[in-house]
C-alpha cells in the first residue's frame, strides 16, 4: 500500500511511495505528528539520481523489520534536496558539525520541534565500513529518547547553539583588493594535478566554476598559465570515463584521480556548466576538440533531458537494470556482438580501451587516449584510432546501447539549473550561430518567464504542470543571468525586463542588513535558521550569481543601487574567497569583473539587415571580456538606459562603444568597430 509520498510531485519522493516505511513529506503535518506522538523525527534527505540513496532504500527502507522499527519509534520524513535546498543546507550543516563530513543520503534525527541531535549519511543494514548497522542506530536512538531524554535534548541544544551562533558573513568597508585574484590563482596553480588534470585526489570533481574563472582570467588579462590549466583539465576530462564517450555529456564525478571510473548519474547543472566551459575553451584556442565536446554535451541535453515544452529535466540516474553504470559500460563480447565485424571490434576495443578484465567489476568504462604528455600516463590498452573511423564506431555502439534498459529520468524542472542551461544555449547561439541553439534558448526563456512564473513570481521547481516551492536566491540569480545572456543574443527586450524582475526580487527579498545574501526570501517559512550558502558547490554560489547579475545590470543601466549591493557582498567575502579558491571561484570571477572597466556597446539598426549582422559578427569574433551589448532599431522605444539618445548614422547600422557610459565616436564599419574593441580591451599583463 502506498504511503503519503505517492501524492508528491518530486520523482525522488515518489520513488519511496511503495516503501513499507510510513513516510511523510516535510511540513507542519509531520512536525505536529511528532509532537502529538512524542517521538523523534527521522529525516532522510536525498535526490533521485543518488546511487547510495538507492542502496540505502533497497537495504533498509524496503525491509519490513526496519520499516516496522522506524514506524513504531519515529516519525519518518523524506525530503528531496533538489526541491528543498534550504532544508538540506540547514541539516547538512548540522551533520557536518557533528561528524566533520556530509553527503547523501543524509540521515538525521530531530526532536519534535525540528532540532537535530544525531546524524550521519549512509548506514548499512549490518555493521561494516566502521559504521553501525542502521537498525542498531535506530534502536539506540529510540532507547535514548525513552530513557535518557535529558541527555538527548542537551545534545540538541548544544548543536543548535553551534548552528545559531555561527556568525554571518562579516561585513567590510574595505575596498576591493586587486591583489587577491592573482594570489588565488597562485594557490590554484600550486594545487593543480599536472599528471591527471584538476584539483584534489579521489573522488575528483570537475570544479567547473574554477575552470570558468581561469578561462575568464585569460580573456581579461592574457594569463597564459590560467589557460594552460583550464585546457589541460578539460582535455583530461574529455578523454576520461567521466565523459560519456558515445552519447555526449558528463557524469557527476570520478571515483579515482584519473577521471576513469565515474559515478554515473548525469546532472543538468554539470552539463550546462561544462558545455559552457568547453565552448569558452574553443573561443580561446579554436581547438576543434573543444567544440566537439561542447556540441556533444549540448546534444545530450537536447536529446535526453529536454521537455517538449522547452525546459530541461534534472538528471539521469546512476543506476539502471543490472546495477550502477551497466547502461554505459562494455565487455569485449558486447563490442563484438554490436559491431559484428572482428576487425571493427578490435579497433573499438583499442580506441576505447575495452579489455577482458575491465576497469569496473569486469566491465569497461569507455575512454580515449589521454591527450598530450601532461594528461596522465598513457595506457597501453588505449591507443588512437583515425577520427573518421572512431566516429563511425561511436555511432554504431551508441545505436546498440540504445536497446539497453535506460537509467531512470528525474523529470523535475529546477529553475536555477535551467537558468544555467539558458546561459549555455545562448552563448552557443552567439558563438556558432546555429539555429537550433537559438531556438532552444528562446523556448526555454519563454518557459521560465511564463509557465515557471505562473503568477508573476518565479518557482523553484515544477513537474508535469504541478508547481513546487517558490524560488530561492540561486533560482532568481541564475534565471536572471540566463535571460540577460539571451537578450544579448537576439535583443528581444522582454528577456531584459524579465532579468530586471529577478534582480528586484533579489534586492527586496534576499539581502541581509549586513549586505550579504540569504538563500531564502524574507517571507519564507520559518526554519531553525535562515541559511546563507556562500561556497560554490557543483553550481556557482547563489550569492556569487546574484553579484554577477547586479553588476551586469549596473553596466546596462548605470543604476548605483545594483553596484552598491553587489560591492557590499563582494567586499565581505573577497578575502575568504582568495584563501579558498576552489570553493569560491565564482566570487573571484565577480571580483575580477568588478575590478575591471565597465564597458558597453549600443547597436542601432535592423537586426535582420546585413550591415547590423556585420557589426555583430565583428563583435563576436573579438570576444571581448566584460562587455554588455544592447541593441534596438532606429526610433524604437526602449527601457534600457544604454540605448537612450542613440541613432543610426546616415541610415546605416551604427555601434557606440562606451566605458562607464562615456562613448567613443560612433562607427558603422566592422573594421572600425574591431579597431575600437582592440584598443579598449588590450589585456593587462598578468602579475
Amino acid at each position: 500500500m502506498a504511503n503519503r509520498l505517492a501524492q508528491e510531485s518530486s520523482p525522488y519522493l515518489r520513488q519511496h511511495a511503495e516503501n513499507p516505511v510510513d513516510w511523510l513529506p516535510w511540513g507542519e503535518e509531520a512536525l505536529l505528528r511528532a509532537r502529538q506522538l512524542d517521538r523523534p523525527i527521522f529525516l532522510s534527505i536525498g535526490y533521485a539520481a543518488c546511487h547510495w540513496c538507492h542502496v540505502m532504500a533497497h537495504e533498509s527502507f524496503e525491509d519490513g523489520e526496519t520499516a516496522a522499527l522506524l514506524n513504531r519509534e519515529f516519525v519518518p520524513v523524506k525530503v528531496d534536496r533538489e526541491e528543498r535546498p534550504d532544508i538540506d543546507t540547514i541539516y547538512m550543516d548540522a551533520v557536518v558539525a557533528m561528524t566533520g563530513q556530509g553527503g547523501w543520503p543524509l540521515s538525521i534525527f530531530l526532536t519534535p520541534d525540528g532540532h537535530p541531535f544525531f546524524g550521519g549519511t549512509y548506514f548499512p543494514p549490518v555493521a561494516r565500513y566502521r559504521l553501525p548497522s542502521f537498525r542498531e542506530v535506530l534502536q539506540s536512538i529510540a532507547t535514548a529518547w525513552r530513557s535518557d531524554r535529558p541527555r538527548v535534548l542537551a545534545a540538541g541544544r548544544s548543536l543548535m547553539d553551534v548552528l545559531i551562533a555561527a556568525p554571518p558573513a562579516a561585513t567590510s568597508e574595505r575596498p576591493l583588493d586587486p591583489a587577491l585574484v592573482p594570489a588565488a590563482l597562485e594557490t590554484l596553480l600550486r594545487a593543480y594535478d599536472w599528471d591527471y588534470g584538476g584539483w584534489g585526489g579521489a573522488p575528483k570533481f570537475p570544479q567547473t566554476p574554477v575552470l570558468l574563472l581561469l578561462l575568464d582570467r585569460h580573456r581579461r588579462a592574457g594569463d597564459r598559465m590560467a589557460l594552460d590549466m583550464a585546457r589541460h583539465a578539460l582535455s583530461a576530462m574529455a578523454a576520461g570515463g567521466i565523459a560519456d564517450q558515445l552519447g555526449g555529456g558528463f557524469h557527476r564525478y570520478s571515483v579515482d584521480a584519473r577521471w576513469t571510473v565515474p559515478h554515473f548519474e548525469k546532472m543538468l547543472y554539470d552539463n550546462a556548466l561544462l558545455a559552457r566551459a568547453y565552448l569558452r575553451a574553443w573561443r580561446a584556442t579554436r581547438e576543434p576538440r573543444f567544440r566537439d565536446v561542447a556540441e556533444a554535451t549540448l546534444g545530450f541535453l537536447y536529446r535526453d533531458l529536454r521537455d517538449p515544452r522547452g525546459p530541461y529535466y534534472s538528471s539521469l540516474d546512476a543506476d539502471s537494470q543490472g546495477g550502477e553504470g551497466v547502461f554505459y559500460t562494455w565487455t569485449p563480447a558486447e563490442i563484438a556482438d554490436a559491431l559484428r565485424d572482428p576487425a571493427q571490434a578490435r579497433l573499438a576495443r583499442r580506441g576505447f580501451g575495452v579489455t577482458q578484465q575491465g576497469n569496473l567489476e569486469g566491465r569497461t568504462v569507455l575512454r580515449l587516449p589521454a591527450p598530450g604528455a601532461q594528461a596522465g600516463t598513457p595506457s597501453p590498452e588505449v591507443s588512437p584510432v583515425e577520427p573518421a573511423v572512431l566516429e563511425d564506431l561511436r555511432r554504431r555502439l551508441f545505436e546498440a546501447r540504445g536497446h539497453r534498459p535506460r537509467p531512470a529520468l528525474d523529470d523535475k524542472i529546477v529553475a536555477a539549473w535551467n537558468g544555467l542551461a539558458l546561459i549555455a544555449f545562448a552563448e552557443a547561439a552567439q558563438t556558432w550561430g546555429r539555429a537550433e541553439d537559438l531556438a532552444a534558448a528562446q523556448r526555454l526563456g519563454a518557459f521560465l518567464l511564463n509557465e515557471l512564473s505562473p503568477s508573476g513570481a518565479l518557482l523553484r521547481s515544477e513537474r508535469a504542470g504541478q508547481p513546487g516551492p517558490r524560488a530561492f536566491l540561486e533560482d532568481h540569480a541564475a534565471v536572471g543571468l540566463g535571460l540577460l545572456t539571451l537578450y544579448q543574443t537576439d535583443f528581444d527586450e522582454r528577456w531584459f525586463v524579465g532579468a530586471v524582475a529577478q534582480a528586484e526580487a533579489v534586492l527586496t527579498r534576499f539581502v541581509d542588513s549586513t549586505g550579504t545574501f540569504f538563500d531564502t526570501p524574507s517571507d519564507h517559512e520559518e526554519l531553525l535558521t535562515r541559511p546563507r550558502s556562500v561556497q560554490d558547490s557543483p553550481t556557482p554560489s547563489g550569492g556569487a550569481m546574484a553579484v554577477e547579475l547586479l553588476l551586469t545590470l549596473n553596466a546596462f543601466t548605470g543604476e548605483d543601487r545594483y553596484s552598491l549591493a553587489a560591492l557590499a557582498a563582494l567586499s565581505a567575502i573577497q578575502e575568504t574567497a582568495a584563501a579558498h579558491p576552489t570553493a569560491f571561484a565564482s566570487w573571484l570571477n565577480d571580483l575580477q569583473a568588478a575590478l575591471s572597466s565597465m564597458r558597453q556597446l549600443a547597436l542601432i539598426g535592423d537586426p535582420a539587415a546585413g550591415d547590423f549582422q556585420s557589426l555583430l559578427q565583428a563583435l563576436r569574433l573579438e570576444d571581448p571580456a566584460g562587455l554588455v551589448i544592447a541593441a534596438a532599431r532606429e526610433g524604437q522605444a526602449s527601457t534600457i538606459p544604454l540605448l537612450a539618445d542613440r541613432h543610426a548614422l546616415q541610415g546605416r547600422a551604427t555601434a557606440y562603444l562606451c566605458e562607464h557610459f562615456t562613448c567613443r565616436l560612433p562607427v558603422t564599419t566592422p573594421e572600425d568597430l574591431q579597431s575600437q574593441l582592440r584598443q579598449a580591451a588590450s589585456p593587462v599583463p598578468a602579475p
